[in-house]
């Protein structure tokens, strides 16, 4: 029922498969070559070691390979830096006999065209170094130079005129009119191959910077004319390119007549890469051209090329975009608002090309590279149109360029983006959200074109706000500055990382210290003591020495430094250990050296008991540069502590590399004093000032801060009392207006009430004598008020007491002949009156006592606020800002208003009660001079 194949089978075929698949595995078994040469080519290979470099590169270069010779001819520049005469005597003629000129079609493809490469680079190293000295040894590079500048091989003769357009740079005059200028009298025939022609324009391009204006005239520029008129395009292109270096050479003026006329020609040529040389070139001596030709020449050709460039080739739209900044900032003194308005529109439309129509690949090429020139010259065109009008004119066409979705556009935005913030300045804010997503984009590569330059970017977004704190964008820029170090750090490019963090050490100057503190010291400790790329480690570590000297909270810089303490220099893993070390070797760079040694260096001197020895090691390494912070005599002590430092290294250390680096490092320490230069030691000494200056100031800083914080817990607290206080003399002003009001009013009822007694009195009274005799006249109105002048206190308004005795007492002894009935009652009367008299001059006296108690506390009240004005005024001495003056002098001169006006309020309180008192007293006189008058009159009837 099998078939017989499987019946009379292979079991080899049964085990492991068909014979086919055997037969592919058995190259396994076949024997490896264990080198790549057999003996009798090592034999060949082998050079005697007798002999001396030069006399091995003779004789590798007679007899050996050819991958030997190459070796020898890429040694060369080493050679002529040790020997160079005997190199030029022996080995650069053999290095001409290993170039030949006329080579096979094999060797061209082979090895030649290596050795003739190997030679070109090696003398141009030897020209560019200035290894040598050009005026010896000209002949000797020149022949080998233009003996094979017309090599077959396009690479090969390429390579041949870089070293000779090298060459000219150092040959001296007379030998580029013998040696280079001549030749091309031939080579610039039609004749001629096309490599020769267009090497002849590249090298009359670059002799004419050279030679002196009058040859150039009359030698070069016909030869320069005649190549602009040559059959071959390459050639007309690449002559009209070299056009600027003989404008340059000629002057203003020879420009205009001559060399103009020639490229406006040019720009007319049926071909569209000469039109664009002379394009190029045209606007590269923009400088040169003067204003009518501005306006009748390069103004109309710009605006016919933006017109034709939308229909022409892309080739052409692509150099547009690449010069349309210069143009635009060239021509704009003379372009009309129309003109200009043409150009930002053909800009508008060049930021968006290629986008909306789809293509084939080179298609989408060219518009990318369009975009990309736009964001270049995107600066030139804000100039152009006035930042002012930025957000009106450019700023879509910015957001499309930094949310484009070619990467290499968005790293073209990014390249250019701060030199747009800077020209928009207060106006920063309307790009905040193109450097959030430049900030957070997926591509590193935009984020590492935005690191070049990320130090300008911020310190323009950052220093717009007074309060940055209190800003709503500013928690989104600090989010996307943490979320782009995290995108770095986890990824495996580690140098744009290092960049990063380099870049970020400008936060210290830009950000207050509590933001630095509580989101960024954390992050930079952390890569510090996890990170395992070492140059990020040390980045790390100089980024955060940075943020540590330049925060001004002392609280704040004591917990950095005891976090650097505790978990690297003590911490429990070497590696952290290794790690403090490293921030001790940037914090001898950052700090001065007087902040090094009160907090860097005893720490690092303890780890000389670290029981690991890569710590040691690494100690040792430090001990010159910890040896370097000393000044003597003032770091007697400390340099006591690492003199025995090293002798305990010396005397217990039993690993090998610690004890041979420690030796070295001794014999480094013995010879420090004596070999470092007097000025380089004055420079480190000044630099050292220098920082312990910015140090002392930033310490001054911290202190006027807290002096200002304080100053307005102060200005705070005494606004408070004063509040409190002119409340509390309010509310005894009033007290003191009721007081007085209530007294007036008890004082006229008195009056009053004596007005009646005396009329009864003066009623009831019968007179003994017709006339009264002077003596036993009352007192005067007229000379009482005299006494009293309005000057007098309210005690000399009582002395009438005893004028009002003696008129009752006259008026009871002229009544002594009246009936006992009567006199009686009257004397009851009169004894009444008197009583009454006597209890309201002490009400008045009661009243007078108040009155004056009130103003002995207005007075003592005036006293204390005097006194808190002088507090304030010591106050306002201690603060050092200006604003804080300010401020507390418009308080004091608040306050003194305030005082001016308690001031005034008591003057006239005051006043109105003397008026008060006076308007009473004279009542009073009034109506005992009626009632006296009224009783004499009675007597006398």
């Amino acid at each position: 029922m099998f078939s017989s194949t499987r019946m009379n089978g292979n079991p080899c075929s049964l085990l492991y498969g068909p014979l086919e698949e055997l037969q592919e595995l058995a190259f396994i078994e076949r024997p490896i070559r264990r080198s790549l040469k057999t003996a009798e080519e090592i034999d060949q290979l082998t050079v005697d070691e007798d002999l001396n470099d030069i006399e091995r590169a003779v004789y590798l270069l007679s007899v050996g390979q050819e991958v030997q010779r190459v070796s020898v001819i890429s040694n060369l520049p080493s050679l002529v830096r040790q020997n160079p005469a005997e190199t030029f005597r022996r080995v650069v003629p053999k290095v001409r006999v290993t170039c030949p000129v006329c080579l096979t079609q094999d060797v061209l493809n082979g090895a030649g065209a290596e050795i003739q490469l190997a030679a070109a680079a090696s003398f141009l190293t030897i020209l560019q170094d200035d290894i040598i000295l050009i005026h010896t040894h000209t002949f000797s590079i020149l022949k080998t130079v233009l003996l094979h500048l017309n090599h077959r091989d396009t690479v090969v003769s390429n390579a041949w005129l870089e070293t000779l357009l090298s060459a000219i740079n150092a040959l001296p005059k007379e030998t580029i009119k013998q040696e280079v200028l001549n030749p091309l009298l031939y080579q610039s025939q039609l004749s001629h191959s096309l490599l020769g022609r267009l090497a002849t324009c590249r090298i009359l391009g670059k002799v004419a910077c050279k030679l002196d204006t009058h040859l150039v005239k009359k030698e070069l520029l016909p030869l320069a004319r005649s190549l602009c008129q040559d059959v071959e395009l390459e050639v007309r292109a690449c002559m009209c390119r070299q056009l600027e270096s003989f404008a340059r050479a000629t002057g203003v003026e020879h420009t205009r007549n001559e060399l103009l006329p020639e490229l406006v020609e040019l720009a007319r040529d049926e071909e569209i890469s000469v039109r664009l040389a002379a394009f190029d070139t045209i606007i590269n001596l923009m400088e040169m051209i003067d204003g009518d030709d501005r306006l009748h020449v390069v103004v109309p050709m710009v605006m016919s090329v933006c017109e034709v460039s939308s229909q022409a080739d892309e080739a052409v739209v692509a150099s547009l975009s690449f010069q349309f900044g210069k143009v635009c900032s060239g021509l704009a003194g003379s372009l009309l608002d129309e003109e200009k308005g043409r150009l930002l529109q053909r800009f508008k439309v060049l930021c968006v090309a290629g986008l909306q129509i789809e293509g084939n690949q080179a298609d989408f090429n060219e518009a990318m590279l369009i975009r990309c020139n736009c964001c270049y010259n995107l600066p030139a065109m804000m100039v152009f149109a006035d930042p002012a009008h930025f957000l009106s004119e450019l700023y879509p066409s910015f957001s499309s360029l930094c949310c484009d979705p070619q990467v290499s556009v968005r790293r073209s935005a990014a390249a250019s983006f701060h030199q747009v913030v800077k020209l928009l300045s207060s106006n920063v804010h309307l790009v905040h959200k193109e450097l959030l997503a430049l900030l957070q984009d997926e591509a590193l590569e935009v984020l590492d074109a935005l690191m070049n330059h990320l130090e300008e970017t911020l310190e323009a977004v950052l220093s717009r706000a007074e309060n940055l704190v209190l800003d709503n964008k500013f928690p989104e820029l600090l989010s996307a500055l943490l979320q782009a170090e995290l995108k770095v750090g986890g990824s495996l490019r580690w140098r744009l990382h290092e960049k990063l963090l380099q870049h970020y050490s400008c936060l210290a100057r830009l950000l207050p210290g509590e933001v630095l503190v509580q989101h960024f010291s954390p992050r930079i400790f952390t890569i510090l003591t996890t990170n395992k790329v070492l140059p990020v480690q040390r980045e790390a570590a100089r980024t955060f020495c940075t943020f540590l000297r330049y925060n001004r909270n002392h609280e704040q810089r004591q917990e950095m430094m005891e976090r650097l303490i505790q978990e690297l220099a003590q911490g429990r893993s070497y590696w952290n250990r290794l790690r403090f070390l490293d921030v001790c070797e940037m914090a001898s760079e950052i700090f001065s050296r007087k902040y090094f040694n009160k907090y860097f260096l005893i720490t690092a001197l303890e780890l000389v008991q670290d029981p690991v020895a890569n710590v040691r090691y690494k100690l040792c390494q430090l001990l010159p540069r910890l040896r370097s912070s000393l000044r003597l005599p003032a770091d007697k002590q400390l340099l006591q502590q690492l003199n025995f430092c090293v002798q305990k290294i010396l005397g217990r250390e039993k690993d090998k590399d610690v004890v041979a680096t420690i030796r070295k490092t001794v014999l480094e320490l013995d010879k420090m004093d004596l070999a470092e230069p007097f000025n380089k030691r004055q420079e480190r000494d000044l630099l050292d000032q220098k920082k312990e200056k910015e140090e002392n100031l930033l310490l001054e800083m911290e202190q006027l801060e807290r002096q200002q914080t304080e100053g307005k817990l102060n200005s705070e607290k005494h606004m408070e009392r004063k509040r409190r206080d002119s409340k509390t003399s309010l509310l005894a002003v009033k007290s003191m207006s009721v007081s007085s009001s209530g007294a007036t009013l008890s004082s006229s009822g008195k009056e009053m009430r004596k007005a009646k007694l005396s009329r009864s009195r003066s009623l009831s009274s019968q007179p003994t004598k017709s006339k009264p005799t002077n003596a036993d006249r009352p007192v005067k109105v007229k000379d009482f008020s005299s006494m009293s002048g309005p000057g007098r206190s309210p005690m000399s308004m009582t002395k009438d007491e005893p004028l009002r005795t003696a008129h009752f007492s006259t008026t009871t002894q002229s009544t002594s002949s009246m009936p006992v009935l009567i006199r009686s009652n009257t004397t009851s009367l009169l004894e009444r009156t008197s009583i009454l008299d006597h209890g309201a001059s002490s009400l008045d006296h009661r009243d007078h006592r108040t009155t004056t108690l009130d103003h002995r506390i207005c007075k003592m009240e005036h006293r204390n606020n005097m006194k808190e004005q002088i507090t304030g005024t010591m106050d306002q001495r201690d603060l050092r800002t200006a604003t804080i003056d300010k401020r507390d002098q418009r308080t004091s001169t608040l306050d003194q208003r305030d005082h001016r006006t308690s001031t005034l309020d008591q003057h006239s309180k005051t006043r109105e009660r003397g008026c008060a008192i006076k308007d009473n007293q004279s009542r009073k006189l009034s109506i005992n001079r009626k009632s006296n008058s009224f009783s004499v009159q009675s007597g006398r009837d």
